[in-house]
């Protein structure tokens, strides 16, 4: 209880920076139903007393009531506008905030929270939810105010024309009120449903297409419109069941609605042959009864509003309440000066959070400033993770990671994520041009500055071959442009971020031999004078390496140069042999 009260709370305190806006909005939903209740009371008097009076008198009178009448719908119209437009643009607003909260949020977090989240489910709640959260916001207090003010008013007028009228309808709208919110209970379920079927689409959606190139290389489109069906039909099943309780709901309340009006034409009329009821007011009690069923179908619409924004925003709050498991410590130090990039390993262990299952125990390792370091080993062994450590994209499990003598868990995440640079062997390239794509390395950078980097990679010669240079645009993740093209602009990336500390992630397993070698060149160019980590698939590479460590489920187990490790006759000489 108290969780839901805080996730409230929290609700109630985005209306803090549009008090005004709000404030104002609900003025104008006020005046605006105190307009549509007023004029039917013009009517009724136009109607019962105005045209008793002389000919010309009572044409006079009912020109002058209509001019008033016209200007109440025209200030009835204002203030439909003003809270349409502006009431949501509040709501776009809030809407707007929150969504920079989440988009912030998820750039905290680590590593660990999106190897356990569908993309296609954090969408949602940055589209979906938040859309449902924004009508809320805006359309909630509004619906509440018109409705109160509509539904006491109209029922207070009726009571007052004829009590006994009034309260035969209002026995009607009770049971309205009753049948309304049994079938939104059951609605309730259908649209939960409906949620998480839409999240599984969307997210079976990236996923098809985010690997596009995967399942027309396999031919499988026929496998991925199957996938795509059956959770389609999920969601068409879910919609049918909405549907059903919506048509039983909406044919219901139009019923009563009728009913309403039926029952106060019988009864009108008998009150009327008993001269307890004139017809002026019979008139007047039946412009009346949308003012008194309407509030009844919004105060329901507004609870099927509610329970879509409000448990938008508890996923919504759900996100925001993960606390980023890798985050700067209160007395974080920042790094005045590019490191030295000494590099040390003391006693570390490391497993998965879902896994107790250690990765790797126990490692002791120091690398020096400058130094060049091969990691190798079978798959699994630990090598990418053992790296991922060391820009903190996992926090070591026990153990200390050092930078030039600091645990890096004491130093700014942003400084220290500044000092490495990365090159994997799955480049990511967001669409765009080639020159935002380098230039993402540093934002700040000149285009010289771009162009330098791009030579210093061996990238400068194919880009201006490109058809607008630098300023091609290369697609989604680069599909225009090959692999290895794709790997030298990475690299320009990042002698364009300029890091003392490098960490090469299989940067050239994926390449033909001539893409290879020409990458080759590129990354030992930016890896001079540079702490550098190279995690190695074909030993060819890493020949050279000025050591070699090799690692397996217990951690370092051989170290060396390439020589010393195949005369040790041991894994290395067992991993070199199968490749030659």
């Amino acid at each position: 209880m108290k969780h839901r009260d805080g996730n409230f709370r929290k609700l109630l305190s985005y209306y803090k920076d549009y008090k005004g806006l709000f404030i104002s909005d609900m003025i104008f939903a006020t005046i605006g139903s105190a307009v549509t209740l007023a004029i039917p009371l013009l009517v009724r008097y136009i109607t019962g007393n105005v045209v008793n009076n002389p000919l010309n008198e009572a044409t006079s009178m009912i020109l002058k009531l209509g001019l008033v009448m016209v200007i109440m719908v025209l200030i009835e119209m204002g203030c439909n506008y003003y809270i349409t437009y502006y009431g949501h643009m509040m709501g776009a607003q809030m809407e707007r905030d929150m969504r920079n909260e989440i988009y912030s949020h998820y750039q905290k977090l680590s590593f660990t929270f999106y190897d356990n989240q569908k993309v296609g489910h954090l969408l949602s709640r940055i589209t979906t939810d938040l859309n449902d959260i924004s009508e809320l916001l805006h359309h909630g207090p509004e619906d509440i105010v018109i409705s109160i003010i509509k539904l006491v008013g109209a029922f207070i007028i009726l009571l007052v024309i004829n009590a006994p009228l009034a309260l035969i309808s209002m026995v009607i709208v009770v049971f309205m009120l009753v049948y309304a919110i049994y079938m939104n209970q059951k609605m309730k379920e259908a649209f939960k449903e409906n949620r998480r079927r839409i999240a599984d689409i969307n997210s079976q959606i990236e996923d098809s297409l985010s690997g596009i190139r995967v399942v027309k290389s396999f031919g499988n489109e026929n496998v991925e419109m199957n996938k795509f069906k059956n959770g389609n039909e999920r969601f068409m099943d879910s919609k049918g069941r909405t549907y059903k309780y919506m048509a039983v709901y909406n044919s219901g309340m139009g019923a009563c609605t009728t009913l309403i009006t039926v029952a106060a034409l019988v009864m009108g009329a008998i009150f009327m042959t008993k001269d307890t009821l004139t017809a002026a007011d019979l008139v007047t009690f039946l412009l009346y009864i949308s003012n008194f069923t309407e509030p009844v179908k919004k105060l329901v619409n507004f609870t099927e509003m509610f329970q879509n924004g409000y448990s938008g925003f508890e996923r919504f709050q759900e996100i925001i309440n993960i606390a980023p498991d890798i985050k700067d410590k209160p007395d974080a130090i920042h790094l005045g000066k590019p490191a030295k990039g000494e590099v040390k390993f003391e006693d570390v262990s490391f497993h998965y959070e879902d896994s107790n299952e250690r990765v790797f125990s126990h490692v002791n390792l120091k690398v020096d400033p400058g130094e060049y370091v091969a990691l190798v080993g079978s798959s699994g062994a630990g090598k990418t993770t053992l790296c991922s450590l060391i820009p903190r994209f996992y926090d070591v499990t026990s153990g200390a990671v050092y930078l030039d003598g600091t645990d890096i868990r004491s130093i700014c995440l942003k400084d220290l994520r500044e000092q490495i640079g990365i090159v994997q062997q799955d480049v990511y390239l967001f669409a765009g041009t080639i020159m935002d794509n380098i230039r993402y390395g540093n934002p700040d950078a000149t285009d010289e500055d771009v162009i330098r980097a791009a030579r210093a990679a061996n990238a400068h010669d194919f880009i201006m071959e490109m058809p607008d240079g630098y300023d091609t645009d290369i697609g989604q993740r680069g599909v225009k442009i090959s692999g290895g093209q794709k790997q030298r602009l990475s690299i320009a990336r990042v002698f364009l971020k300029n890091p003392p500390i490098l960490i090469f992630d299989e940067a050239t397993s994926a390449l033909d031999n001539k893409s290879e070698h020409i990458v080759q060149q590129s990354l030992e160019e930016l890896a001079k004078d540079r702490t550098t980590f190279v995690i190695a698939h074909r030993l060819s590479t890493i020949r050279n390496a000025g050591r070699i460590l090799v690692l397996n489920e217990n951690g370092i187990v051989e170290e060396g140069t390439h020589h010393e490790l195949l005369e040790l006759h041991g894994e290395y000489a067992k991993l070199y042999q199968i490749q030659f």
